[in-house]
């Protein structure tokens, strides 16, 4: 079973520089929103990435949506968790999509259930995220985790997250190291603020092989800063930046200049930049513009 590689796939592997972003699915059958959203945003990336129950809070399935915009012609970026699936469930849902054209995936270990909306939900956890990348790997392989051939194997391009500025930084490079070696080809990192950890990063990472997609979110406000640093592991914004944006009469304007400012100042030190707009949409082609130029 041939398959084209991804444009995302076949833009880095020719050492061209990308952008994605990303689009919660809806808490609904109702995808208008959600298509119309990744729709606006196409034009100015290379692939729209569909999350997993992000921070485990309960949304319509990433594989529908994914498949919604492989139909719309927009080319996602499938997210697919550890934490609500047995290796079965994780298998087949990878093939399903498959079958259904998606090629990127980024396998994620996954929020735990107790920061969500369903805290009373069991956690599956059966394999954890570079388990999981060993079996997409295995797939395309043509077997599935128990050694069984497949009628046609799929062709991935596997991601995998990354944490440039977590601590003790020698374990996260560690786990980077067995993802690699698992099959990641490309890795997505967490919200980047430090651009002198992005190059710290990239000179450990760029021996592995793998690419780079560094990220960047769009702070909205400096309580929203706050609460990144006193609830997300692995992120911490200078106070510089809480200041900027507690100071700013327009706090998310600033939240664009700020993302554009990073973007551009990590740029040397990655593949391509993934952008989080937490609701400033029109801050992606900005970001995208003030790196391209």
């Amino acid at each position: 079973m041939t398959s084209t590689p991804s444009r995302l796939q076949q833009k880095l592997e020719g050492e061209q520089f990308v952008f994605t972003t990303e689009v919660c699915p809806p808490k609904g059958a109702d995808c208008d929103t959600f298509v119309a959203v990744a729709r606006e945003l196409a034009p100015h990336v290379d692939a729209v990435n569909v999350t997993d129950n992000q921070g485990a809070h309960m949304r319509i399935s990433p594989l529908a949506a994914a498949a919604l915009l492989q139909r719309e012609g927009v080319e996602p970026v499938f997210q697919l968790t550890c934490r609500d699936r047995n290796r079965l469930a994780l298998q087949s849902d990878l093939l399903g999509a498959a079958a259904l054209g998606v090629k990127n995936v980024l396998l994620l270990t996954g929020d735990h259930i107790s920061f969500g909306d369903h805290k009373e939900a069991k956690t599956v956890f059966d394999l954890d995220s570079v388990q999981l990348i060993d079996v997409a790997s295995r797939l395309c392989r043509g077997e599935d985790l128990s050694g069984r051939k497949l009628h046609g194997a799929p062709s991935f391009f596997i991601g995998a997250a990354a944490a440039p500025e977590a601590e003790p930084f020698e374990l996260t490079l560690f786990k980077l190291r067995k993802k690699i070696a698992a099959g990641a080809q490309f890795l997505q990192t967490q919200a980047v603020f430090d651009p002198a950890a992005c190059q710290k990063f990239h000179q450990a990472v760029a021996p592995l092989g793998a690419r780079i997609i560094a990220g960047i979110i769009i702070l909205k406000s400096a309580g929203m800063a706050r609460f990144i640093n006193a609830n997300i592991p692995g992120l911490n914004i200078p106070d510089t930046i809480i200041t900027e944006l507690e100071n700013s009469p327009h706090p998310h304007t600033t939240g664009i200049d700020i993302a554009c400012r990073l973007a551009a100042e990590i740029k040397p030190y990655c593949h391509g930049i993934h952008i989080m707009p937490m609701g400033l949409e029109r801050g992606v082609a900005a970001i995208v513009s003030s790196v391209s130029a």
